[in-house]
């Protein structure tokens, strides 16, 4: 390879590294900047409503009332807002219910701006005249955002009770087929129960024994090298000692005189 070929090479390598660093950092700038102004947008909303909120508790007449409807507008619409984007990422049905929340917004952000407009106007007479008016184009548009509020959490808490009904039958089921032995079985009567017995007494000698980590230490994990003097975990099952069921008597090993 001659050195034109060579030096071709390294410029477009050169080149394309730069391109890559500009768009990094452009989508760095551009995600600290949208953060920034999620953040502004926020503190501005939360200084508009803490002062919505001081005017309607502490200015009467025209003002005060304005205040409060555009607080209970703006409180409604944002829960119903929430709630609904947190329903609509498990379940797909609401984004017909998220569509039409975009366009009840369109009314509400049209009465926020109407509102916040007639707290500057001078003319209070004017002003108390449209009041009446105001108040039901609130109630209607909250009492829809409302309406669609509850409507999904009602159906996350069906669905969540459902859910918990299925749970429950199962586990039900799965008790009573753990209760379900035999009286009959080989080995069931009186031995059988006092060798269960002792057997129980052993295990739980040897449980309290090991040591946490390997008492819940996964089946398929090595067991580590105990020290001298400590139990050593059991890395096989004696065949000789294999039983059927849980509740039979161990077989004994054989030994030999």
């Amino acid at each position: 390879m001659d050195a034109g070929a060579v030096i071709t090479i390294l410029a477009l390598l050169f080149f394309a590294f730069v391109a890559l660093g500009v768009y990094v950092t452009a989508k760095v700038v551009g995600a600290a900047k949208r953060g920034v102004e999620r953040t502004v947008t926020q503190a501005r909303r939360t200084v508009e409503d803490t002062t919505l909120r001081a005017k309607s508790y502490g200015q009467g007449g025209v003002g005060g009332e304005l205040a409060q409807l555009r607080l209970a507008l703006r409180t409604s619409m944002r829960a119903t807002q929430e709630a609904l984007q947190a329903g609509a990422a498990e379940d797909a049905s609401l984004s017909e219910s998220l569509a039409l929340f975009r366009r009840l917004s369109a009314h509400g952000r049209e009465l926020d701006d109407e509102l916040k407009r007639l707290e500057r106007e001078p003319d209070r007479a004017t002003v108390a005249s449209l009041l009446p008016g105001l108040r039901d184009r609130t109630e209607r548009i909250t009492h829809s955002a409302e309406s669609l509020r509850w409507a999904a959490r009602d159906r996350a808490n069906k669905f969540a009770e459902d859910d918990l009904d299925i749970l429950s039958a199962q586990i039900d089921m799965e008790a009573g087929a753990l209760r379900h032995w035999s009286a009959d079985a080989p080995g069931a009567g009186p031995d059988h129960e006092a060798g269960t017995v002792a057997d129980a007494a052993g295990s739980a000698q040897r449980t309290a024994g090991a040591p946490a980590e390997q008492f819940w230490a996964e089946p398929d994990q090595a067991p580590e090298q105990s020290a001298p003097g400590q139990q050593q975990a059991i890395t096989a099952r004696d065949p000789r000692r294999e039983t059927a069921y849980p509740w039979q008597k161990s077989a004994r090993p054989e030994t030999s005189n």
